[in-house]
């Protein structure tokens, strides 16, 4: 399967006129919607009589609220179970809703170019488009596919990718795939700081190990209940400086364990502010979604990661390309309870020489300029 490895550079300036007119649509995870609000957040700022507009679940709102383009449009599109109870149909009928509403946008709209960040929600305006003739671009996060894209990836011009593992998963289908990688928000993009300022800006000293732990944009019970009981009871917690980013649901629970524990824990249920965690920090400790992954390869964190354990294992597939890199271990989730995330974090922490060669594996990553290489291939499509 042919990849393209990168792009024509400098296709377009900052600033040049264009006006293409681009629908982003997303799911309501993080690591859906951050790749869109990037990618069109640099097509902003480069194109400048661009039109774009974001489609995305209501319930990712609150996620995506600080990016969110001046016009988006909010899609029905509740979680659905392979059952026929009364709340499942409810949200049968609630996807049609969405499907609808996704005619009645492009109809509205009328885009030149639809660009598929996955997940259910895309799947009606990705299809619609293709039948009436517009552009389509659909963007791969994962190193394993998800069941959207999959579906999508026959319906779409072109494919751009995340990882050049990937492609092998999309051999079948003619020469789509371009390899572009994972946009990043330009606060994180440009945000590599210095690791006092960082530590600064939480009020910690160079003195201590700094970790951070993150179950991802809605947080993980299993993270912050089995991380939470390890710090408590472990002995080198003195030591110790955490940044936690809990989630808005553990949040409380969180707050009254921590409150007499005697470490210098900074608690977060949402941290907007990410290129400072991830400056400050020694070690990583998270789920393996895709656009984390993508965060810990640009910031060369070392990183003890969790993998969400269904969404048909997408996460393991991520988190093994780093575990064979050398620079992530991996703990299941139904582990976590076991001792091993003590041990491994006590193995790591009490060996800087450890640490410091985890983090010198990404020697030789090479990350790209994956915003300018998205919004190349995007644009493309329209010329």
């Amino acid at each position: 399967m042919p990849v393209n490895p990168a792009l024509p550079k400098d296709n377009f300036k900052p600033g040049k006129k264009s006006g293409v007119k681009i629908l982003a649509v997303t799911g309501a995870s993080g690591g859906h919607i951050f790749p869109a609000l990037a990618f069109l957040e640099r097509i902003k700022n480069r194109c400048k009589d661009a039109e774009l507009r974001l489609a995305l679940p209501a319930r990712g709102v609150k996620i995506a609220a600080n990016g969110l383009p001046r016009r988006a449009y909010f899609i029905s599109c509740p979680n659905i179970r392979l059952s026929l109870d009364f709340s499942n149909i409810i949200a049968i009928l609630g996807f049609l809703k969405g499907v609808f509403q996704g005619i009645f946008i492009l109809m509205e709209f009328r885009p030149d170019i639809v660009v598929g960040f996955g997940s259910l929600a895309s799947v009606p305006l990705v299809l619609f488009a293709w039948a009436l003739g517009i552009k389509v671009l659909i963007h791969e996060q994962n190193v394993t596919p998800g069941k959207a894209n999959k579906v999508l990836a026959r319906f779409s011009d072109k494919i751009a990718v995340s990882f050049k593992e990937t492609a092998g998963y999309f051999k079948d289908i003619g020469d789509k795939v371009i390899y572009t990688g994972n946009p990043l928000r330009s606060k994180l993009a440009s945000g590599l700081t210095g690791k006092n300022t960082a530590l600064g800006f939480f009020g910690f000293t160079a003195d201590k190990f700094t970790l951070l732990v993150s179950g991802g944009s809605q947080g993980s019970h299993n993270i912050n209940l089995a991380f939470s009981d390890t710090l408590l009871k472990s002995p080198f917690a003195n030591g110790l400086q955490v940044i936690h980013i809990s989630g808005a649901k553990d949040y409380d629970f969180l707050r009254e364990r921590y409150k007499n524990s005697g470490i210098n824990i900074k608690l977060f249920k949402f941290l907007e502010a990410m290129e400072y965690a991830y400056s400050a920090c020694d070690l990583i400790i998270s789920r393996a979604g895709a656009t984390t992954i993508t965060e810990i390869m640009y910031f060369r964190l070392p990183a003890i990661l969790v993998p969400y354990p269904f969404a048909d294992e997408h996460q393991l597939s991520n988190a093994k390309m780093l575990e064979a890199l050398g620079s992530a271990i991996i703990i299941e989730d139904s582990q976590l309870n076991t001792g091993i995330l003590q041990k491994s974090m006590q193995d790591l922490i009490g060996s800087p020489a450890r640490i410091d060669l985890m983090r010198s594996r990404y020697t030789g990553v090479q990350m790209g300029n994956a915003g300018d290489l998205f919004a190349e291939a995007v644009l493309s499509l329209g010329q």
